[in-house]
């Protein structure tokens, strides 16, 4: 892995080319960088009001950091110069490299020679922005921002971003985020998001990462960022962007359908305890709590509002979600009764009413009664009016009065507004520095302490395994479609549950098998990827004549039957699937199987290898999981059963790793206590390998 210390906090920055370049030298020199800045520049005697040098080879040193404002044909030959001289690295600002795509080869032969020519010194890009570092004030950045430099011994998160438009976004935001670094990534020819990322998290002024991902440069790259940020209590959030790729295959599978790569890579960021969020104000949202608070132990949250409307809205918030509003404890109660009269209604969420709007030490008293709970967050709806046409010093009292009673509690807590212009931007940095959290919308906010519980969840799980080595490299000359007999022969050799099944040659033999499993049967075609949607299976057979018939039936729909012993004292049906990812090699889905299977959409996918802990958790989370429990007086399954037999599953397919592209097994079906769980129906793709 490159060593990326002193391009991040550079002590001499060189700058090529002219306007860009320019702009550089103009915003670190704005922005107080201390250190020593080179130009360089053939003709020009000077960029940015400071004396410029011809060559490379005139500076009167290695640069530490350089921005590269040129065109794509001298930025190779600048690259090579730098590397040449020793520099610490470089950003390549320029454009029409690999992104432009396969059909421009110049673009490709270029990124790869600009490869060749860095060697060992890091480049960021090419197709990028840079770098804004707001610690120290270096900017090599070719553009306007909207941060500012972090005080002595300030902190703040770093954030990485593919998009030089999002990053400038990012720097214009007024909700009080004390930003460190920022990066743009390009095109990650050499240096990916995971290098730069785990450069970032080794600065002591950085308290937590926020990432914007296109793609993902290494799985491997990925496992240690993570593993590392874990050891330095520095959490991740990320913004991953492809959830409405199509890459569905679902003629061959179920699981196909259910396991994209953007299913692949929640998965990912689960297993490794990065937060995955939904849009760039939640990934502000939840850096800004978890900068203050460091991650959640749990989902627990008390609130306090003044308005019943407030309160109302603030618990329907959290409908649906993992976070919650516990009641309040009787001494709690009590204590809050006694602050605020017989008049309010004690409960949490927590309307306090207007009675004590003015009154700081009651207002004090009633905080301190309601944050002394154990929650994991507690919160005050807040809104703050306008400035340019009211006053609002009571707010400002109810402010104070919170934040009183988190010192003297030592609670952790966050004043949310409605809306985001209603939180003005000088007081939620204010806030900030007094430790609590100013969170912008009752949605958002939900969904960071969301973000902040997961991470603090995931860092209590033991560090999972790594997921293997290089799955992408592997690709499958062609693909071969196993029938059920086939498929369930080879899971039987692995242990298994299987239903006892055989065969037939003919129709008479369906009959005499039959016979001899043992009434009631079902009955199949074999060669039909999805049986029940064209009639090719027949259920609870229980004489020899419905078999003949059925038999009959089915023949001319596939290449052959199958007969096995028909499962009784079902509970539930659960999709167990494999699929190959391209970046992941494969992974596994579960889910509420049967055929209802891609509308329903009950289901998580999970890396291997995977734990009985992991899949008991999986089964948890699905909204089949109270069928398995015993709904309504209803038996209870076999739960134990299931987790064995999807475990034995997964074992099956790590195993044969090298050969599965797909297994979809759907369903397993899942009994009453006592009785197991059993493997319905399966289908298996192997694919014969070949190096990309």
């Amino acid at each position: 892995m490159r060593r990326l210390e002193r391009f991040l906090r550079p002590k001499s920055i060189a700058v090529f080319g002219g306007q860009q370049a320019a702009a550089v030298v103009t915003q670190s020199i704005k922005m107080g960088f201390a250190g020593d800045i080179w130009p360089v520049h053939p003709s020009k005697v000077e960029v940015g009001g400071r004396p410029a040098y011809r060559t490379v080879t005139d500076l009167p040193g290695a640069p530490d950091a350089a921005f590269i404002g040129v065109n794509r044909n001298l930025t190779v030959e600048v690259v090579k110069g730098l590397a040449e001289r020793g520099a610490g690295g470089a950003v390549c600002f320029a454009a029409g490299f690999s992104e432009i795509g396969a059909y421009e080869q110049d673009g490709k032969r270029l990124q790869v020679e600009l490869v060749v020519a860095a060697g060992e010194m890091p480049v960021i890009g090419p197709n990028c922005y840079g770098m804004i570092n707001y610690a120290d004030g270096a900017l090599l950045w070719p553009d306007e921002h909207g941060g500012v430099r972090l005080p002595e011994s300030g902190r703040g998160v770093g954030i990485i971003t593919q998009s030089s438009s999002i990053a400038i976004n990012l720097t214009m935001q007024k909700r009080g985020l004390p930003i460190a670094f920022i990066m743009t990534a390009g095109n990650q020819a050499q240096t990916g998001i995971s290098e730069m990322a785990l450069g970032l998290i080794e600065d002591d002024r950085v308290t937590a990462l926020g990432l914007h991902i296109e793609g993902f440069d290494s799985v491997a790259g990925f496992e240690r960022l993570a593993a590392r940020a874990r050891e330095l209590r520095k959490p991740i959030v990320a913004l991953k962007v492809g959830r409405s790729e199509q890459a569905q295959r679902a003629t061959v599978s179920h699981t196909a359908s259910l396991a994209g790569s953007d299913a692949a890579s929640g998965a990912f960021f689960r297993r490794l305890g990065i937060a995955r969020v939904e849009s760039i104000p939640i990934l502000i949202e939840a850096l800004k709590l978890l900068h203050v608070t460091g991650p959640l132990p749990g989902y627990r949250l008390s609130s306090m509002s003044c308005s019943g409307g407030e309160a109302s809205i603030m618990a329907d918030s959290a409908e649906g979600r993992l976070v919650h509003f516990p009641p309040l404890d009787v001494d709690q109660s009590a204590k809050l009764k006694a602050t605020l009269g017989p008049l309010v209604a004690i409960a949490n969420p927590l309307d306090y009413n207007t009675y004590i709007w003015s009154n700081e030490p009651a207002l004090i008293e009633t905080f301190t009664a309601m944050v002394s709970g154990d929650f994991d967050l507690n919160m005050l709806v807040l809104d703050f009016p306008r400035d340019d046409r009211c006053l609002g010093d009571d707010r400002f009292t109810v402010a104070r009065a919170f934040e009183t009673a988190l010192k003297n509690t030592r609670a952790r807590g966050a004043i949310i507004s409605t809306l985001p212009e209603n939180m003005p931007e000088y007081y939620a940095a204010q806030m900030i520095g007094s430790g609590a959290v100013p969170l912008f919308g009752f949605s958002e906010a939900m969904s960071a302490v969301e973000a902040a519980a997961f991470v603090g969840t995931a860092w209590r799980r033991p560090q999972p395994e790594t997921i293997g080595t290089s799955p992408q490299v592997v690709t499958a000359s062609k693909c071969v479609i196993l029938d059920e007999a086939e498929t369930k022969a080879r899971l039987i050799n692995a242990g298994c549950p299987v239903p006892k099944g055989v065969r037939p040659g003919e129709l008479d033999e369906a009959v005499t098998f039959s016979e001899a499993i043992g009434f009631p049967v079902a009955l199949k075609a074999l060669g039909v990827a999805h049986k029940s949607e064209i009639g090719a299976v027949r259920l609870n057979l229980k004489d020899a004549e419905s078999v003949k018939a059925a038999a009959n039936d089915l023949l001319p729909l596939g290449t052959g039957l199958y007969v096995e012993r028909m499962v009784r004292d079902c509970v539930a049906e659960l999709i167990v699937g494999f699929t190959r990812d391209p970046m992941f090699g494969v992974v596994m889905t579960l889910g509420t199987g049967g055929v209802l299977v891609e509308l329903l959409r009950d289901s998580v996918t999970l890396m291997l290898p995977v734990t009985r802990d992991d899949i008991e958790a999986a089964l948890r989370g699905l909204k089949l999981y109270p069928l398995l429990e015993g709904y309504r007086g209803r038996p209870k399954a076999d739960v134990a059963a299931a987790i064995d037999a999807i475990a034995g599953i997964a074992d099956f397919v790590r195993k044969n790793a090298h050969e599965i592209e797909e297994l979809d097994i759907n369903p397993l079906i899942v009994c009453a206590e006592g009785k197991g769980a059993w493997i319905a129906d399966a289908l298996l793709v192997l694919g014969e390998k070949k190096n990309a």
